[in-house]
């Protein structure tokens, strides 16, 4: 397995089948991607470390679920997804005190909901623009890898990623005027 690439089919495959040195393996080579995603939504470092470690849970237990190797990326990225999600909602604001130099309770909140639409945003994406996204602009694999990765062209890579970016844009863009009231006369 290349440094810094999720596992590959084969070791997602003898997972798949029951084998316990490959599903070690996968957990593995999954965790430092999955710690990177949870880092990435969670709303504190504690928060992402759990997820991470139940996400990894999640994998070793279910992975004789997952439908196709390839989606590995995508099922781990929701997986994270709610589980900070739900850590979010169940941490409670009121036991967080904050001194001069750390965030309001109200910017907290704000920030966590930001966080969850900009996920929801991108698990609402075809697969195909989530992958490109997520290896692109969450991982920050280069043009190139992703589009190795992922059997494209570099033009196709960059178009799927374009219109997954313009999707995400459109998909916050359309929370905010709806929250804000706009587009309501």
């Amino acid at each position: 397995m290349a440094e810094g690439a999720w596992p590959g089919e084969r070791l997602i495959a003898s997972a798949q089948g029951g084998d316990l040195e490959s599903i070690a393996a996968l957990v593995s080579g999954s965790h430092p991607h999955v710690r990177r995603f949870a880092r990435t939504l969670c709303a504190s470092p504690e928060d992402a470390e759990d997820a991470a470690q139940e996400a990894l849970i999640i994998l070793y237990r279910k992975i004789g679920t997952l439908r196709a190797s390839g989606a590995l990326a995508s099922w781990m990225f929701r997986i994270v997804r709610n589980e900070c999600l739900r850590r979010a909602r169940l941490r409670p604001l009121h036991h967080e005190v904050p001194d001069a130099g750390t965030v309001s309770a109200e910017d907290e909140v704000l920030r966590r909901l930001e966080a969850g639409r900009v996920a929801a945003a991108i698990a609402a994406l075809p697969a195909d623009q989530r992958n490109v996204l997520i290896m692109r602009d969450i991982q920050g694999y280069s043009g190139r890898m992703v589009a190795d990765a992922l059997g494209l062209s570099v033009p196709a890579m960059k178009s799927r990623l374009h219109r997954a970016r313009a999707s995400v844009q459109q998909a916050l863009q359309g929370a905010l005027d709806s929250v804000s009231g706009e587009g309501d006369d």
